[in-house]
């Protein structure tokens, strides 16, 4: 009956049973010759004092571009101790847990034996732009051309009577306040991208983004009003662009027009017409009777082909971000210009800070689009945020990709916005204290797209003088929210609207918190409004009048009065109320008021040049024979920003 118990015990005394065990029949296994003979060697070494080192593996240590001392060690494999035992004979006491440099963990890498690899934070974006594309790849595509010009020369007027539809009716004021892309067809088959950028001196980085991403510039002169200041601006951004120029002198149809008086003007900015034999076409137009257009449109498909203008449609696409806004329906809608490839629904974009998966696009004519080629703007719906107008948008293979490269500039945006700390220096200093000063007045601007609210930025950082600047504390695209005026309140600034309204909610807290927002279409009135706010913070302006001279002929002691000085009026007059000074040797001895003017023994209110008089000042009792007394009246002027 004790059998069974026997053999349980002898399975317990086996052990765990292991996969060798259950192959192996032969319950007595024993250990190798091999390993007998390996451990009777490392038996005889150890009696005898030889210690064997144990084989030390080289690595490549990939290293960022600053490290903790325990990360460098865990990759490198070898003791923390160790590390900064070798930091310190370089004279660097360190904790485990400090960060240094990748210079420095260079130098302790190779000191002890490794190699190594440095990678960057910004290696993220490597490979996000693609290579250029071989010639053979490329098919032709539309040109895209930007519309510049000065203010009501006619640029709108001349893309709507290329589009046969009114955008101008839409624009406040008449002035177009974005950068608008469309896509014309012809009757030919051909079509041409119109990027209509505005005219207004404040969107001038607006007008440089356009030139970048264009091939042509189509330049509209008025031909009853010649080159005007923005016009020679966009001849500029063309220049610096490096793009060809057609010129179309609009307006023809007015009696008043003067097309060779256009001509002769551009040629003070060296661009010259083929009619004066240079190379720059020129178009006679009128975008209100349709005059011309026709050969306008001859001219840019010409220049087209002399440029060659071609993209590969077969690939990830690439395009720039033209413009960009909050919907209320729709959330953040950005506005792409496709350069390369064909964009899809579906695609995973990065645009700036900004990725999301393409919901939706739409096409200029507010039509549904499933995929857009080179050359074809389309407003994409599926971006996280509004990115910046003029940010490149790239499609990427996944969301971790996405992800990781907005991360990085997100980063790089905080940190530059937070700034480096570290010591100042002593004009740093010097600055700061002036700096403390100034008179700012801190704005908070809405708008209703990423461009205006940019343009009015830098309209209102032009503002201002070394003594009052206007500060803008917050910017951002769509209506005024609830936090806004949260912040209006803790900062004491107003809100400026442009284009946007505010909802239910932003309004009652702004009433409750007393936060003016004001609303604007056109940013003229914007501007002026908040230069006569900066006028008004502005201190006013002593400007002194002279009056007269008086010469002290004897100091005269009166009882109750003081000290009373003889004086002669030698120039001018002398007032009662008046400012004076005693001036000693050229020197100003003192300032202030007088407090007595008297003619024999009357009080009068002022004494004319030759006549003598007495005069006693406000607290004041230290004068001398042969002091001189100036008189002086002190105007109050207001100041302003001009």
């Amino acid at each position: 009956p004790k059998q069974p118990a026997v053999r349980r015990n002898e399975e317990r005394r086996r052990g765990k049973l292991t996969i060798t065990k259950a192959f192996d029949d032969d319950s007595g296994r024993q250990r190798s010759l091999a390993s007998m003979r390996r451990r009777v060697e490392r038996e005889r070494k150890k009696h005898m004092g030889v210690q064997e080192a144990p084989q030390k593996i080289i690595r490549e240590v990939v290293i960022p571009e600053v490290i903790t001392i325990q990360e460098l060690a865990n990759r490198m494999a070898e003791r923390a101790v160790d590390v900064m035992k070798i930091l310190m004979k370089q004279g660097i006491m360190l904790k485990i847990t400090d960060v240094i440099d990748s210079d420095t963990a260079q130098l302790v890498a190779e000191e002890l034996g490794h190699t190594v690899k440095r990678v960057a934070e910004s290696d993220v974006e490597e490979g996000l732009v693609g290579e250029d594309d071989v010639a053979e790849l490329k098919k032709p595509r539309a040109p895209v051309v930007t519309v510049m010009g000065h203010v009501d020369h006619g640029k709108t007027s001349l893309l709507d009577a290329l589009r046969k539809t009114d955008v101008a009716a839409g624009e406040a004021g008449g002035i177009t306040q974005h950068i608008g892309a469309y896509q014309v067809e012809l009757g030919s088959g051909d079509r041409i991208t119109f990027l209509d950028t505005p005219g207004h001196a404040a969107f001038t980085s607006m007008r440089a983004r356009g030139a970048k991403v264009t091939d042509i510039v189509v330049l509209v002169v008025a031909a009853d009003d010649g080159v005007m200041p923005q016009t020679i601006e966009a001849i500029s951004h063309a220049k610096a662009a490096g793009v060809p120029m057609i010129v179309a002198i609009n307006k023809m149809d007015k009696p008043e027009s003067d097309p060779s008086r256009v001509k002769n003007e551009l040629l003070q900015h060296e661009v010259v017409v083929e009619d004066f034999g240079g190379d720059v076409m020129s178009v006679e137009i009128s975008a209100k009777s349709g005059l011309g257009l026709d050969k306008l449109e001859e001219a840019i498909l010409l220049q087209a082909e002399v440029l060659e203008v071609k993209a590969n449609p077969d690939r990830a696409a690439e395009g720039i971000i033209v413009e960009a806004k909050l919907d209320r329906g729709r959330g953040p809608v950005g506005t792409v210009l496709v350069q390369r490839g064909t964009l899809s629904v579906g695609d995973i974009i990065v645009a700036g800070t900004e990725w999301g998966r393409v919901r939706a696009l739409i096409n200029d004519r507010g039509e549904n689009v499933p995929s857009a080629g080179p050359s074809q703007p389309v407003e994409v719906l599926g971006l996280g945020g509004a990115p910046e107008a003029g940010d490149v948008m790239s499609v990427v293979e996944s969301e971790g990709r996405a992800r990781e490269i907005t991360d990085y500039r997100q980063r790089v945006q905080r940190d530059k916005r937070v700034g480096t700390g570290g010591r100042a220096s002593l004009d740093q200093m010097l600055s700061q204290l002036k700096e403390q000063d100034r008179k700012e007045l801190p704005i908070i601007v809405k708008a209703d797209v990423q461009g205006s609210a940019e343009a009015i930025v830098q309209a209102l950082e032009k503002l201002g003088t070394d003594e009052v600047t206007a500060r803008v504390i917050h910017v951002g695209a769509g209506g005024v929210t609830e936090s806004d005026v949260t912040l209006a309140t803790a900062s004491n600034a107003p809100i400026i609207g442009f284009n946007v309204r505010a909802n239910v909610q932003a309004r009652d807290a702004a009433r409750q918190g007393g936060i003016e927002i004001r609303y604007y279409s056109v940013i003229y009135d914007l501007v002026d409004d908040i230069k006569a706010a900066l006028s008004g913070m502005l201190s006013p302006e002593l400007r002194e009048t002279f009056l007269g001279n008086a010469e002290i002929l004897e100091i005269f002691n009166i009882s109750k009065t003081g000290k009373v000085a003889g004086c002669r009026v030698t120039e001018g007059v002398v007032r009662r109320g008046s400012h004076v000074r005693l001036i000693r040797d050229d020197v100003v001895i003192h300032e202030g008021k007088l407090s007595t003017l008297k003619r024999f023994k009357d009080e009068v209110k002022e004494v004319q040049s030759g006549q003598e008089c007495g005069m006693a000042f406000e607290n004041y009792q230290d004068m001398r024979k042969g002091d001189v007394i100036e008189c002086f009246d002190v105007e109050v002027v207001k100041r302003t920003l001009d």
